[in-house]
């Protein structure tokens, strides 16, 4: 004999399937609930992707935190960077510069390229310790010395270059100096700097990837006449996650001449926009749930006007109004539960074939469902947490509960006599 209570037996003979109206809406109900699971965790878990890797590439190319001296150039980086060193949080730190110039290459045949991207400067020997830029390098080798530059792979994508060509770097002292001349009238040429591709980098970041070359520190502070003085310091820490208390003390240490800024300030547009799109999108979507309870609503009410006959004999028997309400809620539960753990098995298969399946559609479309240049990453990310999964979860069986209390309310206020009269 089954240890069940008889409310959940009744509901799940209710719920069997049979050739009926009922039946077809509550496989409608089911249906409803799992789709509207599935693209809330589908969708929520390619969110917490995106920031995932945005912020693994943005650690990746860029330091934990960066010290600069507001107004002016750092001079001082010896004395400064030892300071910074003494900070048990910091694992290393290197000087840089950084500003845009204009690149020109120099083709063997047709015309030339123009681009104006990001110029790097970075000491070869210490710029392993805060970035991944060295260990990039797909093609050559991650070679500055002389006037060996390295470039990211859409930028020589886009401009046509190899490891072993050469270009023309206009940086903005030497645009100047010509723009000078000319008001002087003198028409004095000023030759821009002469570059060759040493290493082509990709750093799985399409904006990087397209705008940045890096050089020597040296180089980088000849073509701003900068003599020994550079922009500023890059430091990478043990804990990415400690950026907010090191920032706090790097400040207090270094003074109020410096400005220590975290990598969170530098990015916090992008960060801050990807947040509030998901929390949007994340309230949003759970509407799908909301169209979904009305569906278990309508069966619901179908199923108490059928069963009317059913539950007057219940109640002449003994049943109490919350046994027969518990009956028509357990319902809802089980369709519920089983659209839940439906919905929950389609999202995961579905992020698992994620990419196979923008692939197939690209083939047989010819259309790039996900294009990087407008995403910035290759593949498209996903990161399944496991509080947004209970959340969406346990969310979406509440609703399934209050979508079948109205219905189960007015079943359990029917009187016995009245029920079997109206039959």
């Amino acid at each position: 004999m089954s240890r069940l209570p008889f409310e959940l037996l009744l509901a799940l003979r209710y719920l069997r399937p049979k050739r009926t109206f009922v039946s077809v809406i509550t496989l409608i109900s089911v249906i409803g609930v799992m789709l509207g699971v599935a693209v809330l965790i589908i969708v929520i878990s390619v969110m917490s992707g995106f920031d995932r890797q945005l912020r693994e590439k943005l650690l990746g190319f860029n330091a934990h935190l960066r010290v600069v001296q507001p107004g002016e150039l750092l001079a001082n980086r010896e004395e400064i960077m030892a300071r910074v060193m003494a900070n048990p949080r910091v694992k290393g730190v290197s000087p840089f510069v950084q500003g845009k110039v204009m690149m020109e290459t120099q083709p063997p045949a047709g015309g030339s390229v123009v681009d104006a991207p990001v110029v790097r400067g970075v000491d070869p020997q210490r710029e392993a310790d805060v970035s991944d830029l060295p260990k990039s390098v797909i093609s050559g080798a991650f070679d500055l010395r002389g006037n060996g530059l390295v470039v990211g792979r859409e930028l020589a994508n886009n401009l046509g270059l190899r490891v072993g060509d050469r270009v023309s770097i206009y940086s903005p002292v030497s645009l100047k100096k010509m723009k000078d001349s000319r008001r002087s009238g003198k028409d004095e040429a000023v030759l821009p700097d002469e570059y060759t591709v040493k290493g082509i980098f990709d750093v799985g970041y399409y904006e990087f990837n397209a705008n940045v070359v890096v050089t020597s520190l040296a180089n980088a502070q000849d073509l701003y006449a900068l003599e020994d003085n550079v922009h500023g310091l890059q430091i990478t820490l043990h804990d990415s996650a400690q950026a907010d208390a090191a920032q706090a003390e790097l400040s207090r240490a270094l003074g109020l001449n410096y400005l220590v800024r975290s990598w969170k300030d530098d990015n916090s547009s992008i960060l801050n926009a990807l947040l509030v799109e998901k929390n949007v999108m994340f309230y949003l979507l759970f509407f799908i749930m909301i169209v979904a309870a009305f569906g278990i609503t309508s069966a619901q009410i179908t199923f108490v006007v059928q069963k009317t006959r059913e539950i007057g004999v219940l109640k002449a028997l003994g049943a109490t109004n919350g046994q027969v309400r518990w009956l028509f809620l357990s319902q809802s539960l089980i369709v519920g539960v089983f659209g839940v753990v439906a919905g929950y098995g389609l999202g995961l298969l579905a992020l698992h074939y994620r990419n196979n399946f923008l692939d197939l559609m690209n083939k047989l479309t010819g259309f790039e469902l996900f294009p990087k240049n407008i995403y910035a990453f290759d593949r498209l990310p996903a990161l399944i947490v496991p509080g947004d999964i209970a959340i969406i979860c346990g969310g979406s069986l509440f609703i399934c509960l209050l979508a079948g209390l109205l219905p189960a309310w007015n079943a359990g206020r029917l009187q016995p006599v009245e029920a079997l009269r109206n039959e």
